[in-house]
């Protein structure tokens, strides 16, 4: 008699198995260029007329299958072509390495020519009476004295010796000084460097020598000069001046004088006819 199956290993059954992909799927080998036998009726690159497989190599020609990638029109080579660069062992690999082994041989140096040395080929030239650059010239070609290492050491310059704890390259940049930036150091040292400027101005024209007095001429009076405007006095009707206005509104003669000048002074920028506001006429 068959057991009954427990409530709690039924889910077991619906488990989802993992997919188990093989390496052409996760590694598909490259699509190959199109040729005659693929091509169906209703495909893109069906053709009329002639038909070659060189015709589905050309990029220019070749479309792209609803629903496919576009096919290369290149030919790829077999299975057994392997890509990249082959390197051929050239030191025989490790028995080579094992039974023998390779010195390398030092090159031959080329002998180091010695300098000349000019200061005794110049002295032995003026000791002979040589003095022009071509009789000189002559005197070196038969007379090459060369200076020997020895010497050579002597004469050239030793470099000249360092501290053992100097450090080579750029210095560092020193700090910001922060706290100068926050108390506003730069600017009184400006406002004093300016309060001292307008100082040494001052100073300057103070103690400025005159050189001689300006004497004023005539011609400077003249310019000068305003001729006094004699105004004449108003015209008044003869049986109307010893009449005295009916109504004074001002206090005092020195309050109408003042409100009269205040009037006057007020005239440019008044407007009206009289000159005496907008609404004001004649």
């Amino acid at each position: 008699m068959p057991e009954a199956k427990s409530p709690r290993q039924e889910p077991l059954r619906w488990k989802k198995q993992p997919v188990r992909r093989t390496v052409s799927q996760i590694c598909p080998p490259p699509r190959r260029p199109l040729t005659v036998a693929d091509i169906r009726p209703g495909m893109e690159n069906e053709r009329l007329g002639v038909v070659r497989d060189s015709m589905f190599q050309n990029p220019l020609i070749v479309k792209a299958e609803l629903g496919k990638p576009r096919e290369r029109s290149c030919s790829l080579p077999g299975v057994d072509f392997n890509y990249g660069l082959y390197t051929r062992g050239l030191d025989g690999g490790v028995p080579a390495a094992i039974g023998h082994w390779n010195v390398f041989k030092q090159q031959p140096t080329c002998p180091h020519e010695l300098t000349r040395n000019y200061i005794a080929m110049n002295r032995g030239a003026v000791k002979a009476g040589l003095v022009t650059a071509r009789e000189n010239f002559l005197y070196r070609q038969l007379n090459d004295i060369r200076i020997s290492d020895q010497e050579d050491r002597h004469v050239k310059k030793e470099l000249p010796s360092l501290p053992p704890n100097m450090t080579f390259g750029t210095p560092a940049r020193p700090s910001t000084p922060f706290f100068d930036l926050l108390q506003h150091r730069y600017q009184q040292l400006w406002v004093q460097e300016q309060k001292a400027a307008q100082k040494a101005i001052k100073l300057e024209k103070k103690h400025k020598v005159i050189l001689g007095k300006l004497y004023e001429t005539r011609s400077s009076q003249l310019r000068k000069y305003k001729p006094p405007v004699k105004l004449d006095a108003l015209w008044h009707m003869p049986h109307f001046q010893k009449v005295r206005p009916h109504l004074s509104t001002f206090p005092t003669e020195a309050d109408r004088q003042r409100a009269l000048r205040a009037h006057r002074d007020e005239h440019a920028v008044r407007q009206g006819t009289l000159r005496m506001g907008n609404y004001t006429h004649p």
